[in-house]
């Protein structure tokens, strides 16, 4: 009974943690915040975790978990690489859909700490040598067209993130403030992602 209720309270703190570094950040998040957002004291919240660091790793290692296995869907499958990619940024666009203010919080804190997030990457095994040298192999064979590796690496990134992180902007500019026709069309990007990339790579 004690292990699940130490379980359900680190649960607990956890998910506060994570609602409240995603709206404020690290260095704007104090301990009290995240003891009152899971409705504990601030004394069992170090009991836990004895500072703010420890903490925010946690939240990190939670976060880029998830996303882990979209990384490795390119690197370890033996699909066709068109499969590959059309897996990835479906998985990666439904993870950001379910998580959207994640985007703002990572870019806050890649200014921060970048050192920090190289180093929660490394540690969950997130290698982008790996990626590069599968690009350059499908590069040799004569499937897609030659490139630096990192330039198509930046481009599914950035087309699959900067729609989330630009969400406020863009919402109203070309929405009207349109929640449901924002959403819409973040979920239809899934298509337009994959068909941009394959058609500029693929020979």
């Amino acid at each position: 009974m004690n292990k699940i209720k130490k379980d359900n309270t680190e649960d607990k703190i956890l998910d506060a943690a994570q609602t409240v570094f995603i709206q404020k950040g690290m260095d704007g998040t104090r301990m009290q915040e995240i003891a009152d957002e899971a409705g504990i004291n601030k004394s069992l919240l170090h009991y836990y975790f004895r500072n703010k660091q420890k903490l925010f790793e946690a939240i990190f290692k939670k976060v880029f978990s998830q996303i882990f296995p979209h990384f490795t869907t390119f690197t370890e499958s033996t699909l066709p690489f068109e499969s590959k990619l059309e897996i990835f940024v479906d998985r990666y666009v439904e993870f950001l859909l379910k998580n959207q203010f994640l985007p703002i919080f990572i870019l806050k804190e890649i200014n921060r700490d970048p050192e920090f997030l190289v180093t929660t990457f490394k540690n969950l095994g997130i290698n982008p040598g790996e990626f590069f040298l599968m690009l350059e192999k499908e590069m040799e064979s004569g499937k897609i067209r030659k490139m630096d590796p990192r330039d198509l690496l930046v481009n599914v990134l950035g087309l699959c993130i900067f729609p989330f992180a630009a969400k406020p902007l863009m919402k109203i500019m070309f929405f009207d403030n349109d929640k449901k026709a924002y959403n819409d069309f973040l979920i239809q990007r899934k298509t337009t992602i994959k068909e941009f990339i394959l058609n500029s790579i693929l020979l």
